[in-house]
């Protein structure tokens, strides 16, 4: 992609080093666009373009004197609503919330910062960062670029779609059920879910909510491979308090050969349909890495049932919201969930549970028992390529909210719920795993395949998305947007 406006935060940020485009022209070229075309899909939501103008000046000014600030030194990007930037909105989607401005920047707003980049902008969210609709009672619906009548999905819709429609350089979102994986499959760029804990959620607190969220992480989202190691490199790093002593260091991937590739391949469940157009583009990764030389098995699986890993999920997720448990609003929209995840048959009714601490201990170990299954898998294969959802891009539903809403699978109605499960069965494992451009169906919209690696294998799942970019298929713009 040479357009200058779709090119990866990487590439633009080497023409700034080599001169060959400024800082300030950069965030003039993204604040043009935006003018010109963010009515169509509602991605930017606020801006601070005085305040953006200053910074880019600045280092358009540093470099002049030989002072890089950083690897995204005049770097323009974006940042998702519910991250906290100085002076903007962090609203969540949520109308008490709408004149909330924070006096400082999350920490991984700051590392985009201290890196060089401008941040000039936030991006829409789903309210309350629930279901794959982006969508909220202060800025509206989020549309994708590909096809305006779809979603970009949730809760990152606005970051993906300002991605996609060349609107931004780089942004990040927060995943705990999907959220960067399935925006980044909807919109057809690259996103990553860290490992569980190597990132953290400074300055990414919904009021309510615990300061330490099980299951959800930080995540960047992007238009290369190369973007998502940057960034994640950047973000990564401790909570505050744990600071002075904690460490990390990500093993490199275990090869940068396909030849040399393990790769298990899961293109849909009994339990969890998947339409045939997904997995058509799973298959098509999955024959390119064999013509090269891979080692492929189509039946290999960690030894769980994926039934219960998805139940074991819910039940943490739910668990973890428990502290909001009189907010009636919060919990109305999360109805789709309480009724997959809360509810027990007991004498023929339906009974909604309340989970104890004990019930969380439980499923505490539960889950260490998944992460075993899984490190045992690994051993033998280096990633496992699966959807990031069930369905392309799925239709604009404004009579209906997500949690309200049936998601047609294979001609079948589903909850809303069911979906949630690709991306749900690798996180409640704390698991690492890629989103990348996967190619077109039939009718044109984006594929995203997910690349999923054992615990801190990070490094792996984003060696083999940039070796899917370069040799099978990468970011391609939409039609229309450039």
């Amino acid at each position: 992609m040479n357009t200058i406006p779709f090119r990866s935060a990487t590439a633009l940020a080497a023409l700034i080093r080599q001169k060959k485009i400024g800082s300030e022209e950069l965030l003039d070229l993204y604040l043009a666009r935006i003018e010109k075309h963010n009515s169509r899909v509602n991605a930017v939501v606020a801006m601070d373009i005085a305040g953006a103008r200053r910074r880019a000046k600045a280092a358009d000014s540093a470099l002049a004197k030989g002072d890089v600030w950083g690897p995204l030194h005049g770097v323009s990007v974006t940042i998702k609503d519910s991250f906290d930037v100085a002076g903007l909105p962090s609203t969540w989607g949520v109308p008490e919330l709408r004149d909330r401005r924070p006096v400082g920047n999350a920490q991984a707003v700051q590392r985009y910062i201290d890196a060089g980049a401008v941040a000039f902008g936030k991006t829409n969210v789903a309210a309350y960062l629930i279901g794959w609709a982006t969508v909220n009672e202060i800025y509206g619906t989020t549309s994708n670029p590909w096809d305006l009548e779809r979603s970009p999905g949730g809760s990152s819709g606005g970051a993906a779609a300002a991605l996609a429609a060349g609107l931004t350089a780089l942004d990040i979102g927060v995943d705990f059920g999907g959220g960067v994986r399935n925006v980044a499959h909807y919109c057809g760029i690259y996103g990553h879910k860290p490992t569980f804990g190597i990132t953290n959620s400074d300055g990414h607190v919904m009021p309510g909510l615990s300061n330490r969220p099980d299951l959800a992480v930080t995540g960047p989202l992007a238009r290369a491979a190369d973007d998502l190691e940057l960034a994640l490199s950047l973000i990564s790093g401790p909570e505050p308090d744990d600071a002075p002593a904690w460490q990390l260091k990500l093993p490199p991937a275990r090869t940068k050969k396909i030849s040399e590739l393990r790769v298990a391949v899961m293109r849909e469940d009994a339990n969890f349909p998947v339409d045939t157009e997904v997995q058509d583009r799973i298959q098509a990764v999955a024959d390119f890495l064999a013509t090269n030389g891979a080692k492929l098995s189509d039946q290999a699986r960690p030894a769980f049932d994926n039934v219960v890993a998805f139940r074991i999920f819910g039940g943490l997720l739910m668990a973890g919201l428990s502290r909001r448990k009189n907010d009636e609003a919060f919990w109305n929209r999360l109805s789709h969930l309480r009724a997959r995840f809360m509810t027990t048959d007991k004498d023929g009714a339906a009974v909604e549970r309340v989970f104890t601490h004990a019930d969380w201990l439980e499923m505490d170990a539960a889950r260490n028992s998944l992460r075993r299954a899984w490190k045992a898998f690994f051993a033998d294969w280096d990633v496992l390529l699966c959807p990031a959802a069930p369905t392309v891009a799925v239709p604009h539903d404004p009579k209906h909210a997500w949690h309200e809403r049936k998601v047609v699978v294979k001609g079948r109605p589903t909850s809303p719920a069911d979906p949630t499960f690709w991306g749900a069965f690798t996180t409640v494992a704390y698991l690492p795993s890629t989103v990348a451009p996967a190619g077109l169906t039939r009718s044109g919209l984006p594929v995203g395949v997910q690349i999923v690696g054992p615990s801190y294998g990070d490094l792996m799942c984003i060696e083999v998305a940039r070796q899917l970019e370069r040799g099978f298929y990468g970011f391609v713009a939409p039609k229309g947007w450039i």
